[in-house]
């Protein structure tokens, strides 16, 4: 899949079906972004939620109405329903289902909400000259649940959960440096060094996406992750919830640079 391609042709992409894995490192230059779709009676809660946890949940886009499934704000023809690679249905706060198309599911009460995603800021840590590993290795970002827990907004809570990329000592201050600068997309790491110290026992064997390659001299880098929302929806049990799939994610028309604050 070319780096350079424009967001609506990969999305035309993925709702024909030619494209159903993860995201990272497609279309430089333009924002992604984690899904969490859920009933209207449930939305405000959540969005308190986000509110409040706005590291790994800050919203970048949601539904202007319950139903609504084009959120133009984000994207030119752009279709929440069938523009993300794969998609995670669940029940009762458990999953259920993994599929590549969500129109058979959807909704007229249902809102769609937008998280910013570390894949964003991936973009200047590469132009920096940084390596991200997970690019480089052609694989899933490794993720991990954590002890860090989420302040509580009605029925959602939990703890966070974090993405890893390894960096040499001086080269993890100067990724904490460029991610400041997007908060909408993570912004600073959460944590770096030991990783038992935020509850992490087995660095490669992650709860979501791939372990990946930690050379010697090097410390994992945490940063908080989208895949946060799908935690907190299986503590909150709402009746029926549509996330991405961890690394999925809605490729949309912003740049990433609108998000950077100097």
């Amino acid at each position: 899949m070319n780096q350079q391609q424009i967001p609506v042709d990969l999305r035309h992409a993925i709702r024909k079906g030619e494209m159903t894995t993860n995201t990272s490192g497609l279309c430089a230059g333009f924002v992604q972004g984690n899904l969490c779709i859920l009933p209207a009676d449930w939305a405000n809660d959540f969005l308190k939620f986000c509110q409040l946890n706005p590291k790994p949940c800050p919203i970048v886009g949601m539904s202007k109405a319950p139903g609504d499934y084009s959120l133009t704000s984000l994207g030119a023809d752009l279709d929440i329903r069938t523009d993300i690679p794969q998609y995670r249905i669940f029940e009762h706060g458990v999953a259920v289902d993994q599929v590549t198309d969500i129109s058979d599911h959807w909704r007229d009460d249902l809102v769609a909400f937008v998280l910013g995603c570390s894949f964003s800021f991936e973009e200047p840590l590469l132009a920096d000259g940084l390596e991200v590993r997970n690019i480089s290795e052609g694989v899933n970002v490794p993720m991990y649940r954590t002890n860090i827990a989420c302040e509580p907004a009605g029925p959602f809570a939990g703890n966070m959960v974090v993405s890893m990329r390894p960096f040499k000592p001086a080269d993890a201050i100067r990724a904490i440096q460029i991610c400041s600068r997007f908060p909408s997309v993570h912004g600073a790491p959460v944590h770096f060094g030991d990783p038992e110290q935020i509850g992490i026992k087995h660095i490669q064997t992650p709860d979501f996406g791939d372990a990946v390659t930690i050379k010697e001299g090097e410390v994992p880098v945490f940063w908080a992750c989208g895949v946060t929302p799908q935690v907190a929806v299986e503590q909150a049990k709402p009746p029926f919830c549509i996330t991405h799939a961890p690394g999925c994610m809605l490729v949309t028309d912003k740049l990433n640079s609108t998000l950077a604050i100097m």
